[in-house]
C-alpha cells in the first residue's frame, strides 16, 4: 500500500519528465547532425522505437489524445515510433540484400536507398520540432545527447565460422511441398494489386486508403509471416549462406516481401491514423497541418505504393516460377485412371473443375489420352483433350502427377464431375468445397 501511495504521489508533470528523458536525449542526438551526416543505425532506430513507444503509452494513459495542450506532443511521439520501425525494417533489407541471392535487384536497391533517405529525413525534421514542443510544455530537455559510439552499425565485415550443417537429415518433402503450394496461393492474393508502371499521385490517392490500406496490408503481412515461420521451423533452421540454393532463394523471395510489408504497414498506419483527413475537429486539423510540415505526405504515399507495394508484388510474382520448380521436385507423384464425364465429356464446366483442383495444389498434373499429354491445370488443354476423347471414343483417361490433386480428381470423377446427364451442376462432395 505504501508503495502504491508513493507511486501515485508523483505528479503527471514529474512523471512526464522521466518518461520523456531518454526520448528527448535521442532527439538531441539526431538534431546535432547536419543533412550530409548519417547517424542512423538499427540500434538508434531501436532506441527511438522503444523510448517513443513507452512515452506514447504514458501519454495515452493520461488522456493526451483528448487534451489540446498535449495532443501534438503525443502525435510527435507516434510519428517517431512508426517511422523508426519503418526505418529498422528497411535497414534490415539493405543489410540482408547480399545474402538474399535475388536476381536483377539494382533498381530495388536504388529505390530502397531513396526510401530510407526519405524516412531518415522525417526523423531529422521531427527531432527539433519535438525539442521545441517539449520546451513549450516545460519538459526539461537533456543538455547533451548520446555519444555516437553508442550506436554502431550491425555490419562488421566478419563472419563467424560456419560449423553447424543445416542439412536436416530427414525427409522434408512434405513440408517443402506444403510451403511451396502456400507461396503460390499467396501469390494469387497479390495479383490484383500488381502493376508494372509507376503510379501517379492521383492514382495513388484513389488506391489509398480505399483499396490499399493498413488492414489489407496487415492481412498480407500475417500470411507471409506465417509462411516464413513454417519454413524456418520445418525446412531450414540455420542460416542463409550454404545448403540448398533453391530453397534459400525461395525463402528470400517471401522474406524480402515480409520486411517490405512491415515498412508499408507502418507508413499506411501513420497516414490513415494521423495524416488522412477524416474529421473536422479544429485541434486535430491543426495538428495534422503541423505534421504535414514535417512529413511530405505526397512522397510518403509514393513510397508506400511505388516502392513498397510495387516490389512486394514483384517479388511474389518472380518467386512463382521458383516455387513451382521446388514444388515439382518434391511432390509425391502418382497415376490414376478415371472415367470421363458422362454424356457431354470434358466441356467447359468439368474442365474448369479439374483445372481448379490442380491449380489449388500447384503441382504438375497431366491428362494422358492414348499417349498424348495435356496440362491438367489448363482449361483449354483439357478441352483440347476432350476433342480427342470424343473423336477416338475414349471412355477412360489417365491423370499423372501430384498425388494430392489426383486424390481430389478421383473424388470429383466418382460423382461424374458434379453434374447430371444433362450437364447441370450437382452438389460437391465436402472434400471439394474449396472449388466453389
Amino acid at each position: 500500500m505504501a508503495d502504491k501511495q508513493s507511486a501515485c504521489s508523483i505528479t503527471f508533470k514529474e512523471k512526464v519528465q522521466i518518461y520523456s528523458h531518454d526520448f528527448l536525449k535521442a532527439c538531441v542526438y539526431i538534431a546535432r547532425f547536419d543533412r550530409d551526416e548519417n547517424p542512423f543505425t538499427k540500434k538508434l532506430y531501436s532506441r527511438m522505437t522503444a523510448t517513443s513507444h513507452l512515452l506514447e503509452d504514458f501519454l495515452d494513459l493520461h488522456g493526451a489524445k483528448n487534451n489540446r495542450d498535449w495532443f501534438y506532443y503525443r502525435e510527435l511521439t507516434s510519428l517517431i515510433r512508426h517511422i523508426s520501425l519503418s526505418c529498422y525494417s528497411q535497414r534490415h533489407i539493405a543489410n540482408r540484400i547480399p545474402f538474399y541471392d535475388l536476381p536483377d535487384i539494382a533498381d530495388f536497391e536504388s529505390q530502397g536507398r531513396i526510401t530510407l533517405d526519405f524516412l531518415n529525413d522525417i526523423l531529422r525534421k521531427a527531432a527539433p520540432a519535438i525539442i521545441e514542443e517539449a520546451r513549450r510544455l516545460d519538459i526539461r530537455v537533456p543538455e547533451g545527447g548520446y555519444d555516437q559510439a553508442n550506436f554502431p552499425g550491425v555490419v562488421s565485415g566478419e563472419m563467424l565460422e560456419y560449423n553447424i550443417d543445416d542439412d536436416a537429415g530427414h525427409d522434408q518433402r512434405k513440408h517443402i511441398v506444403k510451403i511451396s503450394s502456400e507461396f503460390l496461393n499467396i501469390a494469387k492474393l497479390f495479383a490484383p494489386f500488381t502493376f508494372y508502371e509507376e503510379q501517379t499521385l492521383e492514382a495513388i490517392r484513389e488506391m489509398v486508403p480505399a483499396k490499399v490500406n493498413e488492414v489489407e496490408i496487415r492481412g498480407f503481412e500475417m500470411v507471409v509471416h506465417n509462411l516464413q515461420s513454417s519454413f524456418d521451423s520445418y525446412v531450414i533452421q540455420g542460416g542463409f549462406r550454404y545448403g540448398n540454393r533453391k530453397l534459400k532463394q525461395l525463402r528470400a523471395h517471401f522474406s524480402v516481401v515480409l520486411h517490405i510489408m512491415e515498412v508499408q504497414g507502418r507508413l499506411l498506419h501513420f497516414y490513415e491514423r494521423h495524416l488522412h483527413e477524416v474529421g473536422s475537429i479544429h485541434t486535430y486539423r491543426e495538428v495534422r497541418q503541423k505534421l504535414g510540415e514535417i512529413v511530405d505526405i505526397d512522397r510518403l504515399l509514393d513510397r508506400t505504393v511505388n516502392y513498397c507495394l510495387f516490389y512486394a508484388c514483384h517479388f511474389m510474382s518472380c518467386g512463382k516460377r521458383l516455387a513451382k520448380e521446388v514444388l515439382n521436385e518434391n511432390i509425391e507423384r502418382g497415376i490414376i485412371t478415371v472415367g470421363i464425364p458422362e454424356t457431354r465429356g470434358f466441356h467447359a464446366r468439368p474442365s474448369l473443375m479439374v483445372a481448379k483442383i490442380v491449380q489449388n495444389y500447384g503441382g504438375e498434373v497431366e491428362l494422358v489420352v492414348n499417349g498424348d499429354r495435356f496440362d491438367a491445370s489448363s482449361v483449354l488443354d483439357i478441352q483440347w483433350a476432350g476433342g480427342k476423347i470424343q473423336k477416338e471414343e475414349v471412355s477412360q483417361v489417365v491423370f499423372e502427377g501430384d498425388t494430392r490433386a489426383l486424390k481430389d480428381i478421383e473424388i470429383l470423377a466418382s460423382v461424374n464431375y458434379a453434374e447430371d446427364s444433362m450437364g447441370k451442376g450437382l452438389p460437391l462432395p465436402k472434400e471439394l468445397k474449396y472449388l466453389k
